[in-house]
């Protein structure tokens, strides 16, 4: 199985790489956050999150899987979210069949989504529109919460069945949360995705598990943000109290780890190479 943590920079995916993982996940509820100040409520537009998976993608030699949010538009914008993505050097984007503007899917309550015949026409013109057979194609359904694990399998089925390479149903979190995951691997004639989000019975299980339960994919949206948050929250305070922050620094990285992070021994090559050597 495949572990991609999420982040929502290109700080954060030196981070993931130099870990060792073998994939990483930007998270569109992240970008929000990072760009904007702002809650996952469809305020991300796709030229701010497309040039900013760029930068991601520039930066880390693992595959990147990005959130594409509805699509941007119709089945005609999905075909712009494809190339544009795939230009930007991502690896894998999904696409959710929410009506727009869409929410985070682990808000409280339901979301609405659009049809079934409509988000089919998404995913098929999503898989057109791709130059890369290797450029993947997740078709996410948020049915569930509002119409019930039976539909959201049957759409996860339908979207496979209209080219999806992967498909990821959105389940919140609940006592028989771990059963309707089970009956989503069963059932649905795909490869399976997982998001775990930081909380409830699903963050619980170790991805081990998590493969046993027949996922191929897991995705942790919220490691990044919430670890940096809390981080930065925590040393902000440390400061204000203290006039200093001296208490903090066991919890903070020196000036050495922070550059060996982004890599200046490699910039100090190519000087050493292309600059001083004349």
């Amino acid at each position: 199985m495949i572990v991609a943590p999420g982040i929502y920079d290109a700080y954060g995916a030196r981070f993931v790489e130099l870990a060792g993982f073998e994939a990483v996940y930007m998270t569109g509820n992240g970008v929000s956050a990072s760009l904007l100040g702002r809650p996952d409520v469809g305020l991300i537009d796709l030229t701010l999150i497309a040039s900013h998976a760029h930068r991601i993608a520039a930066c880390a030699d693992i595959p990147l899987i990005c959130d594409a949010d509805t699509g941007y538009g119709n089945a005609v914008n999905v075909r712009r979210t494809v190339e544009e993505f795939e230009a930007a050097g991502v690896a894998a984007i999904h696409l959710e069949d929410q009506v727009a503007p869409k929410r985070c899917g682990y808000l409280p309550g339901s979301r609405p989504v659009v049809t079934l015949e409509e988000h089919v026409g998404k995913i098929e013109a999503a898989v057109a529109a791709r130059r890369d057979p290797g450029f993947i194609i997740i078709g996410r359904t948020d049915a569930a919460a509002g119409h019930g694990l039976e539909e959201a399998i049957r759409r996860g089925n339908a979207y496979r069945k209209a080219g999806a390479d992967v498909i990821l149903a959105v389940l919140q979190d609940s006592p028989s949360v771990i059963e309707e995951l089970k009956r989503v691997t069963a059932e649905v004639d795909a490869p399976c995705l997982v998001v775990v989000e930081e909380s409830g019975k699903v963050a619980e299980l170790t991805t081990a598990e998590l493969e046993k339960l027949g996922f191929r994919i897991a995705i942790y949206p919220g490691l990044g943000r919430y670890a940096a948050g809390y981080a930065i929250r925590e040393a902000l305070n440390v400061l204000k109290r203290n006039g200093n922050t001296r208490a903090a620094r066991d919890r903070m990285l020196t000036f050495k780890e922070y550059n060996d992070v982004l890599k200046l021994s490699e910039v100090e090559e190519w000087e050493r190479k292309y600059l001083f050597s004349r």
